[in-house]
């Protein structure tokens, strides 16, 4: 397991990916622009609902480095029982 610099230093990381990310997602749905480029990536309206999914997965992997800096789990685990009746 990380120490809390680390983790700090993950948080950090995966915040400032998220707001570029959003940025670029807004921008491409308000309708201002054609494409959008983040570093390498070249983004278009097409690209919207995968760029969607990109944000929810970073938005998880934030909670999960939070909870593991604050000292829970990363996860929260639940179990299904399937009945038949």
């Amino acid at each position: 397991m990380a120490n809390k610099t680390v983790l700090k230093a993950r948080i950090a990381f995966w915040k400032e990916a998220l707001e570029k990310l959003t940025k670029a997602y807004i921008a491409l749905i308000d309708g201002g622009v054609k494409s959008y480029h983040i570093n390498d990536r070249t983004l278009t309206r097409l690209d919207a609902p995968a760029l969607l999914e990109d944000i929810k997965e970073v938005e998880q992997r934030v909670d999960e480095l939070t909870a593991l800096l604050e000292g829970r789990s990363a996860r929260k685990a639940f179990g299904v029982v399937p009945r038949d009746w």
